[in-house]
């Protein structure tokens, strides 16, 4: 099957996924911070989950993306390209419009925006403009992690730092509950044990979707990051990422033609920027629409609607222009540097 509608359908599984999480923070979250003026009918505390479907699906891309790439700076430039542009324009959007409408508790000052253009600030204790890149930094530590052991080993070395993250993953939760011993908190932080299962379960779907490439190695993987999610967390949440990786793995297969819908597709286009501007903008509208006696519902449509427009204005004027543009000079200066053929 050609790669075009699978692609399509995991974009659509984004969009999906992004739309859970600004509804988790339009409705619970939103609750919990500010309070709605009344209750929403519906509310959607389990949203945030969308972060953990993110996260496999990212599993799937970087290592699709690694296969790809001939070289390391190949790599480097095309997710620098897929992720910064959008990034900065959101990072600006986000610091102006919160301080012209107004988010108390959640504005930061110039030194923290410029902080913020390097997209790991928490690594140097600096507050995010906005709460919801605190994901950017975790998906950055996982692609030097994924770019390192796949250029030391190949699938292999990856699957083989996958394993061991696991493994060391067992070996925190047991030391704090046999022993009430709390292990660095650092190397949980470096190594992304929290949310490597999920990126190990993306990982999985892409050599297994693929009947050339997948190995009873990635079946024990992937049954093994389910196993941790379980014994660390909890059975719940290992059935749920079982549910993700069916529905995941029909996606890189091609076989959830509903996801193809126009409406879905469009969602998946504009998920990125929906996600990084989402969140303190649509908190700030809320706050002022709900102070002018807007009924919540339609308070909460007109800030997703809102939303929407400003993440498709995102996409078009600066995410797919500025990932273009990178690429196209990257390639240029490529083949500059090449040394022409010998003549015949």
């Amino acid at each position: 099957m050609s790669s075009a509608p699978r692609l399509a359908q995991l974009d659509a599984l984004r969009g999906i996924a992004a739309l859970a999480v600004v509804l988790f923070h339009y409705t619970t979250r939103y609750d919990q911070l500010f309070g709605h003026a009344q209750p929403p009918a519906v509310s959607f505390p389990y949203g945030y989950l969308g972060v953990n479907l993110f996260f496999m699906i990212s599993g799937f891309v970087i290592f699709m993306t690694l296969e790809r790439t001939a070289r390391p700076m190949d790599f480097v430039v095309s997710r620098f390209s897929r992720l910064y542009p959008a990034y900065w324009g959101a990072i600006v959007l986000t610091f102006a419009l919160t301080h012209a409408i107004g988010l108390p508790g959640k504005t930061v000052g110039w030194d923290v925006l410029l902080v913020n253009v390097t997209m790991v600030q928490g690594f140097f204790g600096v507050a995010h403009v906005d709460g919801v890149y605190w994901t950017l930094e975790v998906e950055l530590l996982f692609y030097a992690w994924a770019l390192l052991s796949f250029r030391v080993g190949g699938a292999a070395g990856l699957r083989h730092f996958l394993f061991a993250c696991l493994a060391l993953r067992l070996v925190y939760a047991a030391a704090k509950t046999f022993w009430g011993v709390d292990l660095p908190w650092v190397g949980q932080r470096w190594l992304l044990l929290p949310y490597l299962c999920w990126f190990a379960l993306g990982v999985t779907v892409y050599r297994l979707s693929r009947r050339d490439a997948g190995s009873a190695w990635d079946w024990a993987l992937a049954a093994a990051a389910m196993l941790v999610i379980g014994v660390v967390e909890d059975w719940g949440l290992a059935a749920l990422a079982a549910a993700f990786y069916a529905v995941l793995f029909g996606a890189a297969r091609g076989r959830w033609t509903w996801l193809e819908h126009p409406v879905l597709l469009w969602l998946g286009a504009i998920s990125y920027t929906l996600y990084l501007l989402h969140e303190n903008i649509g908190w700030a509208v809320l706050r002022r629409l709900e102070s002018w006696g807007v009924e919540v519902h339609l308070a909460i449509a007109l800030t997703m609607a809102l939303s929407a427009v400003l993440a498709y204005g995102l996409t078009t004027l600066v995410e797919q222009p500025g990932m273009r543009w990178i690429r196209d000079r990257y390639r240029a200066r490529r083949q500059a540097s090449s040394p022409a053929p010998a003549g015949g």
